[in-house]
């Protein structure tokens, strides 16, 4: 890939739906704090390229944000298989020792179904090849800036699942000639 490439990564607004639940991509964004809205935008790049998620709560967040994204599939959440629209509560008491294992290694292991943390950091990679050069804002996940910060940095995956992404956050990462560079992670706009 030619160039370098600027990225304002933005994790969606929160969901609006049950707390504690592992939602599914069609759970809807709360759009209730315009303010935070208004100021996140005004930190965004003007006539640039925008990526999000195909799930209903990033794109809700990106039009509110006044873009209109490519949809890359590559940068969905990961994947919790059947696990999906249940709670973690419900979970942890009924889901026996599978669940208990997967919370013992979420980098490396697969709930049923569904895929590891480091299976979404191979798919995250292939979506950011697709990303030329120049600025570019990606509404995404939590998951999915994770396993940016974990190409970024040369991460192992267990290490990039230490990072707090809150909801209507910035992460600021250039993917630049020699290599990458993290400009900020968990930037909150006031």
């Amino acid at each position: 890939m030619e160039g370098e490439t600027f990225l304002w990564l933005i994790r969606h607004a929160p969901v609006a739906g049950v707390a504690g639940t592992i939602h599914a991509s069609d759970a809807p964004a709360d759009l209730g704090d315009p303010a935070q809205l208004v100021a996140l935008r005004q930190h965004l790049p003007r006539d640039t390229a925008s990526y999000a998620s195909p799930s209903r709560r990033t794109v809700e967040t990106a039009r509110a944000l006044r873009l209109e994204p490519a949809l890359v599939t590559e940068f969905s959440e990961q994947h919790f298989g059947d696990w999906t629209g249940r709670k973690h509560d419900e979970l942890a008491a009924t889901g026996g020792e599978t669940y208990t294992e997967f919370w013992s290694d979420p980098a490396h292991k697969r709930p049923p179904g569904g895929e590891s943390f480091e299976d979404q950091v191979a798919r995250v990679r292939q979506g950011l090849s697709r990303i030329g050069s120049g600025p570019a804002t990606l509404v995404v996940h939590s998951g999915t800036i994770r396993a940016v910060l974990c190409i970024a940095l040369d991460l192992t995956p267990e290490a990039a699942l230490r990072f707090v992404v809150d909801p209507l956050s910035l992460t600021r990462i250039d993917r630049l000639a020699a290599g990458w560079r993290v400009v900020s992670v968990n930037q909150r706009m006031t």
